[in-house]
């Protein structure tokens, strides 16, 4: 009676804003459905990476960076790039346990699909797929549904963060079917039947995601499925052969299990199901944990009242529905990654090698899936504000895995090390919540590992080839940028020598702001060591400057003999030394040394003078990271009006409320953070500093409810898509004429107050005293 009562308490107060008024459900704004289908936005396909064919997102049921991301799957496998839901797929073919890294050109792994059918047994995939509609989809975080046509099957879906419950609504009085199969590619999968336990469970083993990418060995995606209907047949199959009457199957592709009920028409049919990356003994103790009943509207209501919370930690105030429904779904989307990677009682594999078991400590959960090189951006810094107590759990784990396996990692996913993407942002997360004060992880071996990565070079070539350390780094220190010459096999993402130039020298800026910013009880580094170090990495924050061609102002290719590469009309178009985009975009990445930037180009006209023809030529590119921070980059030269006009831009045409809305895949919701700050009318151009710049706030009143049990509410009278320029500013009611705040000016709680209107002020924070700080001093 306590536990119920308690559990009611807790629900009716998840429907209360942090200033204790009644709000209305949160859920209701989110349609999980968008980003599912091909980009319709502005500058979709505009520099040829965003004309995917699918959309690059799910419609998942999920507890808030859990472990499973319960989904319906219209694609059978776990293939690079594939998602398993795609909007414009017609039929359904079950319901997965995915563990797909949302939003980005990755492959799912680990997984178990199952599917309800009805009549004549149909069990692989590509046969057993049902037509559905769209109109009968209801999708939201908490809660799926969806009628399966060639059934006459009502399918429904809700769960928490390892475990699902399903109810299947059989409407013909025909034989029922389970099918569940492990979505093995690699043909190394095992199903079992138990008709004692009236289970069936099994393994999916974690593929080497890609050659030579340092996959780890030795786990498995463990899955347990739980029925309580009798039943009346039972067996398994591999590929087009069925084995009527077997209970268990292994190895080879195409393997499954099937269960045959005898029920009435419109009686439901209950499935739980649960899933471990330990063992089948922790896949079981997570179902009993977390769905120890048969209710399915009870678990409803729990991940119901979980999202709310969630959602609530933001709360919003317009008219304009649509708006709202746009932030609350990125919010949705910012959601997924990290996820939870451990089971209810701790375990976990070890990191880059899959065994021993490791325990996670003091009852915090380890994290893994960190989509590094997109989230440090803003992602990151979106939890260190909203859930910062998450975010140093997630940083410890980080820290784990530097622990666990000798190396701080550059793209941690699948619980390895990876050859994907550039840059040392474990740096920046790590320095980021350092810097803003969130203090349960330890900062002293994040510190050791930093270091190691920031100096020192893999011994081996196999450590190398699997993503340890940073690459190229020999040439970074000896020549101060990284050279044409220096390259290593294309396969590992190695040709990008001036990205990568950029992004060390960032990283180096920061891991020196942490150095600075120990404090004695957390230092284990001598006065004199931390200020050599320190005084070394800002001198390497400047290596930057060595690849921006002072003859054009642009980021360019160098020879090792310090000649730049001639082709000086390569600024607007792809090339091999650059990542992902062209020149003209990654030459706005120095967010630690903005100023000394505008040197660089020839001074603050000439950069004016480029930034704006960022926009005006049409060379602005929404669906890829480098740019992210560009539109916040005028507030640095006394201009922020602009900043104001072109942010709104963006969030009107590259986010739109559609399965086609987002301008490129979420990469594991970094897109969808922009998002989430520029709609509250600030970003963290550097994270690792304490501020953010100010841009257009687009709701009347925006309040963040903070841990601490503070409010942060942002207020902009007038705001509209008219009314998109500041005019006037008041802070805590004094007069505020900075285009930045702090961090601690949110964690202190607090009201920031904007006059909006239809014009520009060219006036409101453009003096000198207005501008942000200067970092490299």
């Amino acid at each position: 009676m306590k536990s119920t009562l308690s559990y009611l308490l807790i629900l009716c107060s998840l429907f209360m804003s942090c200033t204790g008024h009644q709000e209305e459900s949160l859920l209701s704004y989110v349609d999980t459905r968008t980003g599912t289908a091909p980009s319709i936005t502005h500058t979709a396909g505009l520099f040829g990476k965003n004309t995917e064919e699918y959309g690059q997102t799910l419609p998942a049921v999920l507890e808030p960076n859990g472990m499973n991301f319960w989904t319906p799957q219209t694609q059978d496998t776990e293939i690079k790039c594939k998602a398993p839901y795609y909007y414009k797929d017609k039929k359904i073919q079950g319901f997965r346990n995915s563990h797909w890294i949302v939003g980005g050109c990755t492959q799912d792994y680990g997984s178990m699909t199952l599917m309800p059918v009805s009549g004549t047994l149909k069990y692989l995939p590509q046969d057993r797929g049902s037509l559905f509609s769209h109109q009968e989809e209801t999708a939201t975080p908490a809660y799926y549904s969806v009628l399966l046509k060639d059934y006459s099957i009502f399918a429904e879906m809700t769960g928490r963060s390892r475990s699902a419950i399903f109810r299947f609504t059989y409407n013909q009085p025909e034989d029922a079917y389970l099918i569940v199969n492990p979505n093995s590619d690699e043909g190394e999968g095992y199903i079992e039947i138990d008709t004692i336990k009236k289970q069936i469970r099994g393994y999916n083993p974690v593929h080497r995601i890609y050659q030579g990418w340092g996959a780890p060995a030795g786990y498995n995606g463990y899955f347990v499925i739980e029925y309580q209907n009798e039943i009346e047949e039972y067996g398994t199959f591999r590929h087009d052969s069925l084995f009527a009457g077997q209970r268990q199957i292994a190895d080879g592709t195409g393997i499954g299990a099937y269960l045959r009920f005898k029920i009435h028409p419109e009686e439901p049919v209950l499935i739980k199901a649960a899933s471990s990356f330990t063992d089948m003994e922790g896949a079981q103790k997570n179902l009993d944990t977390e769905i120890p009943h048969w209710d399915f509207d009870r678990t409803r209501q729990e991940l119901n009242s979980i999202w709310e919370q969630r959602l609530s930690q933001v709360t919003v105030q317009t008219n304009n529905r649509n708006d709202k429904e746009k932030f609350y779904g990125a919010l949705y989307r910012a959601s997924f990654l990290p996820r939870t990677f451990n089971d209810v009682d701790g375990r976990y594999p070890s990191f880059s090698t899959g065994h021993p078991f490791r325990q996670s400590a003091n009852g915090r959960n380890y994290y893994e899936d960190y989509s590094m090189w997109d989230t440090y951006r803003a992602l990151h810094p979106l939890i260190n504000i909203l859930t910062p107590k998450k975010a140093g759990d997630m940083m410890q784990s980080l820290v784990d895995k530097y622990e666990q396996s000798g190396w701080l990692p550059i793209f941690p996913c699948w619980n390895s090390y990876t050859a994907a993407m550039i840059g040392d942002h474990c740096i920046s997360a790590l320095g980021d919540a350092y810097i803003k004060g969130i203090r349960n992880f330890d900062i002293n071996k994040a510190c050791e590992g930093m270091l190691r990565n920031a100096f020192k070079t893999p011994s081996t070539y196999e450590e190398y080839k699997n993503g340890m350390g940073r690459r190229a780094l020999n040439s970074y220190l000896k020549y101060g940028y990284i050279p044409l010459e220096d390259s290593v096999p294309e396969a590992f993402h190695t040709c990008e020598q001036v990205s990568r130039t950029l992004e060390y020298a960032y990283d180096d800026f920061v891991l020196a702001q942490v150095l600075q910013k120990l404090e004695t009880s957390d230092d284990n580094f001598p006065d004199p060591q931390k200020t050599e170090l320190y005084d070394t990495l800002m001198i390497r924050a400047r290596y930057y400057r060595n690849v921006i061609n002072p003859g054009t102002g642009y980021a360019q290719g160098r020879y090792a003999d310090g000649s730049f590469l001639s082709d000086t009309g390569n600024a607007f178009s792809f090339t091999r030394f650059i990542t992902e985009g062209a020149p003209c975009h990654y030459t706005w990445y120095a967010p630690h040394d903005v100023y000394g930037l505008m040197e660089c180009m020839g001074g603050k006209e000439k950069y004016i003078a480029k930034l704006d023809s960022m926009f005006s030529e049409h060379r602005y590119w929404h669906g890829n990271e480098p740019c992210h921070q560009i539109a916040y980059l005028f507030n640095y030269a006394g201009q922020p009006w602009k900043t104001q006009r072109e942010v709104r831009h963006i969030m009107e045409t590259e986010y739109l409320n559609a399965p086609g809305g987002l301008s490129g895949n979420d990469d594991a919701g970094q897109m969808s953070a922009w998002y989430v700050f520029s709609a509250m009318g600030f970003y963290p151009v550097c994270p690792g500093t304490p501020y953010y710049i100010i841009g257009s706030p687009s709701f009347p009143r925006m309040s963040i409810c903070l841990e601490n049990g503070k409010t942060f509410t942002i207020l902009a009278h007038n705001a509209n898509e008219k009314n998109v320029y500041i005019q006037s500013a008041r802070l805590n009611g004094k007069e505020y004429d900075k285009n930045y705040f702090t961090h601690q000016d949110i964690v202190q709680g607090g009201t920031l107050e904007f006059q909006m209107g239809p014009n520009p002020n060219p006036n409101w924070g453009a003096s000198t005293l207005s501008l942000p700080p200067e970092t490299m001093k």
